[in-house]
């Protein structure tokens, strides 16, 4: 066999076993990453590398060597689930940037995080003043989260006494032109309402791009150019 037709046989192969691997492992975002997970995609990464490119060694132990990372890797997972003390360990804890409104210096260092960057994050969350956070904590993530001084958080119905209906999600009846039946019936609803929604709005069924009944029953319409309310 040639060596460009085995090495392009190779690659396709460790494509199609990473994502085998990375779908057993499951998702998340590369910002919720514990630094154990971080460094198990690096190391399927360079595996996989292994795998396409190098052909003068057996390309199954490189596939031995995947499969173990992911065994380790899941094994792990459930550790963390059954042991606050190895989720400690492996996912990290907060850290307390700010209490009630003052800066903790130490943790700063602590975490290496400078005042430009911090007043960074604040103005990244609309905050432009340090008077206005009661607490701030970084995340095991390492992302900064910030809780706000009563006076400065939104007013809500519960602050106001106020006692409101739960809200249900929006149901999509229609998308890219097509009737979604099963949501339509759940939204209490029928082909002959929405098609007479439809028809006082102006509208055909091929035209709408995006259609959306609330929880009061009203239909938003969106076609390929503008919104029908």
């Amino acid at each position: 066999m040639p060596t460009w037709v085995e090495i392009m046989l190779r690659t396709l192969s460790a494509v199609s076993i990473l994502f085998i691997m990375t779908k057993i492992l499951g998702k998340r975002q590369v910002s919720q990453l514990s630094l154990f997970e971080y460094i198990t995609g690096a190391s399927l990464g360079n595996i996989s590398a292994y795998i396409a490119l190098d052909s003068d060694q057996k390309w199954y132990l490189g596939v031995l060597a995947l499969a173990t990372w992911v065994l380790v890797s899941v094994l792990m997972e459930y550790a963390t689930l059954w042991s606050r003390w190895v989720r400690g360990i492996v996912d990290g804890k907060g850290t307390v940037l700010v209490e009630k409104g003052t800066i903790i210096k130490k943790n700063m260092n602590k975490v290496r995080v400078t005042l430009d960057e911090f007043m960074m994050q604040m103005r990244g969350n609309s905050i432009q003043q340090l008077a206005d956070v009661e607490y701030a904590v970084m995340e095991a993530n390492g992302e900064i989260t910030f809780l706000l001084t009563k006076e400065q958080q939104p007013l809500t119905a519960k602050t106001l006494g106020l006692t409101v209906q739960p809200e249900r999600e929006p149901q999509s009846v229609v998308m890219d032109g097509f009737v979604i039946e099963d949501t339509l019936r759940r939204s209490g609803f029928n082909r002959i309402w929405l098609s007479k929604q439809l028809s006082e709005n102006g509208v055909d069924l091929d035209e709408v791009y995006l259609a959306q009944v609330d929880d009061t029953g009203k239909i938003t319409i969106q076609t390929g150019d503008r919104a029908i309310p």
